[in-house]
């Protein structure tokens, strides 16, 4: 078979209307699939709202108790002592009380 004869096969067979009583019906499967869709987009409109409902109402710098009431105990901003670290822990070419930290990479 040449490659003329494969084409006009090809055409042929794609000039064809499908036929049969099923054909343009769609699947219960296909509705299932867009009800899940739609219940996963309507469980993430209602978590994202949630999470939004958590933010203050503006980021003031003038005012940063709430920021700070948040931030408590996250980080220490003093000097490291020798309660705040195990013994095990301090690096012996430090010396003690002084905060060596390397600021961080950003």
């Amino acid at each position: 078979m040449n490659n003329v004869d494969f084409v006009n096969t090809v055409m042929v067979v794609a000039a064809e209307e499908p036929q049969g009583p099923e054909f343009g019906k769609s699947s219960p499967l296909g509705l299932l699939v867009i009800l899940l869709l739609l219940v996963g987009t309507a469980f993430l409109i209602w978590s994202m709202s949630r999470q939004l409902k958590k933010l203050p109402e503006s980021f003031d710098t003038e005012h940063p108790e709430a920021d700070q009431a948040f931030d408590e105990g996250t980080d220490p901003s003093g000097p490291v002592t020798s309660t705040d670290a195990p013994v095990g822990d301090q690096d012996p070419t430090s010396s003690a009380g002084t905060d060596e930290r390397r600021p961080a990479d950003t």
